[in-house]
């Protein structure tokens, strides 16, 4: 099996910027993951982002956690639970509006740390959609302008830790899935691993690095390249030792953002048949999504493609 794809974005500058493009578009097109290093988010700011986070789920999480365990008499069982995953977890939304000074039991300094965090994520996002585009052969700005909408992208960050787990065997520390949205950031624990990618038939390890934001690809962008990148499935193991920290910044598009195959990725000639791939309102496929998580991709696209209407194509033209 070939290495992870681990892509310094140093590279970019200079006589290396040809090899990394390439890096880039292998790791699309054949993995939907990566791992990104020198990304540009400060080292310093990243160990401050990590540590509050593992401060607020000792203080306000763990003992919940444990509390909740306890009382679903998870810690003994002997068959395996396929309704729950094994994760203490909560959501801050920061497109279109921030919902992060309503969160409870945020001390100000972790509030402003993460509003800054999403900020640097979001700019990281856009740099990312962009050399997308360059490797895709489609327009500057076109993936930005499919997940504008009206009000323009949304974008929230689900944080996760998956304590240890007497039963790793028999309850995952989160069950299959693919992600639903556009692009994923992830900034995940360099000490305790656990997430896993499944790549021709066999589930492989997404290695835990230092500083690194490993980056997945979701549904929305396998639409829009009419599946010349693909959404992959992936899965949390749960461990016996250590608390795993996982903070997923997922950037999607606007919940009135029409989603559809790019025209130029679709072949010219017949171009109805080859558009394989349904048009829909990214809303409509999300209120699909939320109660088919953890089952195939492929009937999702199926269910959206039954009910596509005639959609208005929103900002982007289709020349």
């Amino acid at each position: 099996m070939e290495n992870f794809p681990i892509i310094n974005l140093e590279g970019l500058d200079g006589e290396g910027r040809k090899a990394t493009m390439e890096k880039i578009k292998d790791a699309c097109e054949n993995w939907g993951f990566f791992e990104l290093v020198s990304h540009g988010i400060p080292t310093e700011f990243l160990d401050t982002v990590e540590r509050l986070t593992k401060e607020h789920y000792r203080q306000c999480l763990e003992q919940r956690f444990k509390e909740l365990v306890a009382s679903k008499g998870l810690e003994a069982v002997k068959t395996e639970v396929n309704d729950m995953d094994w994760e203490s977890t909560f959501y801050l939304r920061h497109l279109p509006k921030s919902n992060i000074s309503e969160v409870p039991d945020l001390e100000d300094q972790y509030r402003n740390v993460m509003k800054e965090f999403a900020l640097k994520l979001e700019k990281l996002a856009e740099q990312l959609l962009d050399l997308l585009c360059e490797n895709l052969g489609l327009e500057q700005g076109y993936l930005k302008k499919a997940f504008y909408g009206t009000n323009g992208p949304t974008f929230g960050t689900k944080v996760s830790n998956y304590p240890p787990c007497p039963n790793p065997e028999l309850i995952k520390g989160l069950r299959a899935h693919t992600d639903a949205g556009g692009l994923i950031l992830l900034f995940q624990d360099d000490k305790v691993s656990g997430l896993q990618l499944l790549k021709d038939g066999q589930w492989i390890d997404v290695p835990p690095m230092r500083h690194s934001i490993v980056i997945n690809l979701g549904d929305q962008l396998e639409v829009i390249t009419n599946g010349k990148y693909k959404s992959v499935e992936h899965r949390v193991i749960a461990q016996t030792d250590g608390t795993r920290m996982s903070i997923a910044s997922f950037y999607n598009p606007g919940s009135d953002a029409v989603i559809y195959p790019a025209p130029t990725l679709v072949e010219k000639e017949a171009e109805e048949k080859n558009q394989v791939y349904p048009k829909f309102v990214f809303e409509d496929y999300m209120k699909l999504y939320a109660s088919v998580k953890f089952q195939p991709k492929e009937p999702r696209f199926e269910a959206m493609k039954a009910v596509e209407t005639n959609i208005s194509l929103g900002p982007i033209a289709t020349a």
